[in-house]
This record gives C-alpha cells, sequence and structure tokens, in this order.
C-alpha cells in the first residue's frame, strides 16, 4: 500500500456497535482531549484503518457482522500496520483474548469494566496519548494530593456537561462533591441542583418523585406535579445511593436519558428535558451488573466519567484541613474560635474515621458544645468515639445526637463527681449556673450537692 495515502488521525479507532457504550466512550474520550472515530462494523473499521493512523485501536471482539479475531489475522495477512490493539471482552470470550494476545494484540479488558480501568490500560499502551493537566489546582475540597487532583478533574468537568458516577464510602463527601461540580458547570448559581436519595423511597413514589404526575394519576393525587427531573431542566440532577434503584425503575430511567423526554404519571404529553446527571454511590457497581442487580446499559450510560473519593483515613492532611476550617466557621459564629493542641491533632489523625468526613464534623460538632475553653486537648474528646459510632449507625440526625451526647457527657460528669455541682461544673469548665441551666433543660435527675 502506498503510505502517502495514509491520513494521521491522532487519537481512538473505536470499533463496538453497542450505541450506550459506545457514545459513553466516546464522550470520555473527548473529555480527554482524544479524537474517538467510532466504526459499528467490521467491514467499516476495516476500511478506516486502511486510509488512516490511528494512536490505538479499541476493539470488541463479537460485532454484528463477524468476529474481531478472525479479522484480526486477516489484517496481519494483508500486511497493514495497526496500531496498539486494545480488545473489550465479556467473561465468557477469555480464552479468545488470550489467544489474541498470543496474535500480537496489545491487551484486552473484560466487560462491564470501570471507564478509569480502560483509560489507565490506554495510558500504559499509549502513554503519550493524554493532554496533561495543568499543575495549578485549587484546594476547596481539601489539600490532599488525592482531592487536589479530585479539583483538577472537576474543574476540567466544568465546561463538558457529560454524565458523571460519584464512588466512595458513606460520609465522605459524594454530594458536596456533585454540588460543586454543578456550580463549576453553572457559576452563576441560577441553575438548579435536585437530589433524590434512591434508597429512601419505595418504587412507586420513586416513579412519581422522579417523573411527576397528573391529577388523578393515583389515590391522593389531588393535584399535577413536576417530577424532580423536569424540576432539574436546565441544571443538575442527583441520584444518590442509584445502587438501590429497583431493576424496573432503572430501565424507566435509561428510556428518559436515552430521549431526553419523559411523560408524568397518568399523562400522555411528552415532555422535553436538559439536565446533567450526576450520580453516586458506596456500591460496587460493576459487581452488580455481573450478577444481575444493575442494568450493563444504564451503568455505561452513567458513568462516562467516574469519580472515586478515597476514604478520610486515607489523606490524613485532609482530616486537619477540615477540623480547622470548621472550628473556625464556628468560632465565627459563636466566638471564641477554638484551635487544637499538637496532642489533640495527633488524636484525630489516629483514628479511623469510618464515617469519614461526617463522623470528623459531627465529633467536633459535640466537642464545640462541651468545650468552653480555646484550646482543644484530647481530654475534649475522650468518650465521644462509642457515641459518634452508635448514632451513626441508627442514622441519627444532627440535632438529636447532639442532644444525646450532651446528656451523656455530663451524665458521666455528674456521676464521676457524685453529683458534686461545683466540682463538677469545674470539670466540665463551666459555671454551676450554666450547669444548673443544662441539669434542667435536658430534664436529667436532680441531686442535692453535698
Amino acid at each position: 500500500m502506498n503510505n502517502h495515502s495514509i491520513n494521521v488521525s491522532k487519537g481512538v479507532c473505536l470499533v463496538e456497535d453497542d450505541e450506550i457504550l459506545y457514545r459513553s466512550l466516546r464522550q470520555r474520550m473527548q473529555l480527554e482531549g482524544l479524537q474517538c472515530t467510532v466504526f459499528p462494523t467490521i467491514d467499516k473499521a476495516l476500511a478506516g484503518l486502511k486510509i488512516n493512523h490511528y494512536e490505538l485501536l479499541l476493539c470488541d471482539i463479537r460485532l454484528p457482522d463477524g468476529d474481531c479475531s478472525e479479522v484480526f489475522k486477516s489484517i496481519q495477512e494483508q500486511g497493514v500496520s495497526l496500531p496498539p490493539t486494545l480488545f473489550m471482552t465479556g467473561y465468557p470470550n477469555l480464552e479468545e483474548a488470550v489467544e489474541l494476545l498470543c496474535l500480537g494484540a496489545s491487551d484486552y479488558i473484560a466487560k462491564p469494566f470501570d471507564i478509569n480501568q480502560l483509560l489507565e490500560k490506554m495510558h500504559r499502551l499509549v502513554p503519550t496519548i493524554f493532554e496533561k493537566p495543568s499543575a495549578k489546582a485549587p484546594f476547596e475540597l481539601g489539600i490532599s494530593t488525592a482531592m487536589r487532583n479530585l479539583t483538577l478533574m472537576l474543574n476540567r468537568l466544568s465546561s463538558r456537561h457529560v454524565p458523571v458516577l460519584v464512588t466512595g464510602e458513606s460520609g465522605v463527601g459524594k454530594e458536596y462533591v456533585a454540588r460543586y461540580l454543578h456550580h463549576q458547570r453553572f457559576p452563576q448559581d441560577n441553575a438548579p441542583f435536585k437530589a433524590l436519595n434512591c434508597s429512601a423511597l419505595p418504587e412507586t413514589l420513586m416513579e412519581a418523585e422522579l417523573f411527576g404526575y397528573e391529577k388523578g394519576a393515583f389515590t391522593g393525587a389531588d393535584r399535577s406535579k413536576k417530577g424532580l427531573i423536569e424540576q432539574a431542566t436546565g441544571g443538575t440532577l442527583m441520584l444518590d445511593e442509584i445502587g438501590e434503584m429497583p431493576l424496573i425503575m432503572q430501565t424507566k430511567l435509561l428510556r428518559v436519558l436515552q430521549e431526553q423526554k419523559l411523560t408524568h404519571l397518568g399523562g400522555e404529553q411528552e415532555i422535553s428535558i436538559d439536565i446533567d446527571v450526576i450520580s453516586a454511590t458506596n456500591r460496587n457497581l460493576s459487581e452488580m451488573v455481573e450478577s444481575g442487580a444493575f442494568r450493563e446499559d444504564l451503568f455505561y450510560r452513567i458513568h462516562v466519567v467516574h469519580i472515586s473519593i478515597p476514604p478520610l483515613r486515607e489523606r490524613p492532611d485532609d482530616i486537619l484541613w477540615f477540623a480547622r476550617h470548621l472550628l473556625e466557621q464556628e468560632g465565627r459564629k459563636n466566638p471564641p474560635i477554638r484551635i487544637l493542641s499538637p496532642a489533640a491533632e495527633s488524636w484525630l489523625l489516629h483514628q479511623p474515621w469510618k464515617g469519614n468526613v461526617r463522623e470528623l464534623l459531627h465529633v467536633l460538632e459535640r466537642v464545640i458544645i462541651f468545650t468552653d475553653g480555646v484550646v482543644l486537648n484530647p481530654s475534649n474528646f475522650n468518650g465521644l468515639d462509642k457515641l459518634c459510632e452508635e448514632a451513626l449507625a441508627r442514622d441519627a440526625g444532627l440535632k438529636d445526637s447532639l442532644k444525646e451526647s450532651e446528656r451523656w457527657y455530663i451524665e458521666c460528669a455528674l456521676e464521676k463527681h457524685a453529683w458534686h455541682m461545683t466540682e463538677t461544673a469545674a470539670a466540665l469548665k463551666i459555671s454551676r449556673k450554666n450547669l444548673w441551666e443544662r441539669i434542667n433543660r435536658l430534664g436529667l435527675k436532680k441531686k442535692l450537692e453535698k
């Protein structure tokens, strides 16, 4: 073949017939600064490969018009120069993928896969394929390296209205990250942000809450109501705990996201929508896809970009950053501003923080209530660990948790000092009058002072 007839095309040749998957992959490639040319059949891919030189070939093994393994052999026999080749395969085809590696393919990835995992493999095969990001990044989400990188990625996403999946442990700050991205995309602060916790509603109510309903659609529907999707038009819809969404709802949601149209329950008119979707979960959706608990097509549709937030214990720099930030904020509202002693900082750094940022903030709220002094020491935190875990386990509200913590702490101090008011007040670093007021407000049993 005459080399002068070959066009140099910086980017990826994607051979895939699944429209949902190739649209998601193409969006992500474009976000990474790559050109991505899609061919849904083997014949079209062959024609493209003969006249263009791509940096990477990303190809599904099974396609409507044949088997890519046979085509791979055929291309080699024709002497066509192929770029590094990465095959996508279902688990039953792993033996075939290994055979392709023996024939000269570069690597393979098993479906369903995480897009970040795919990008890592692409980067290993072609290290120069992606644009280099700027080293400068703001620190709104934290000062650790992990959060700086995450912030940089969110800032790059601000001009790309693609679906995002945010994952991480409970309490790690998934909604905060979603809101940060929303405000980056809509800096004028006039776009709606609507959130739905998919684990908080039964299927019937979830459908009405998401899609809206017409008057008389069901018992109790005495008026028409817009659903959250419609309310979020022009802005962002956050689907929290999407892994808890029932399969039938996943099907209905996928249809709406694909068609960008919905119909109210009990209605007939189609309503056009225009929303950014940010999904969040603490579950492993890839494993759920394998077990059949989550639709594979929806999985690819919602996570064009995957944001994984590491747990707080893996980024200790952020522990003290969050703590100091909260103490300063609270101190400005209710002086004085408390500061952490070196020993208190060490105590915070050595906690497991199973509840992540949420647990840290609750602990600090409690300590602020119980401490009148300016400098916080480990003694101010002692006894709160078990209480925090119990409150988080039963998902108690902040107000109730704070009240319970205060009652427990004061009762412990009273028992320790045999209900001696002067000694107890001194130990709590509050006045006798303040102690009496707290005992009355909390309904504690009064005992005579010795």
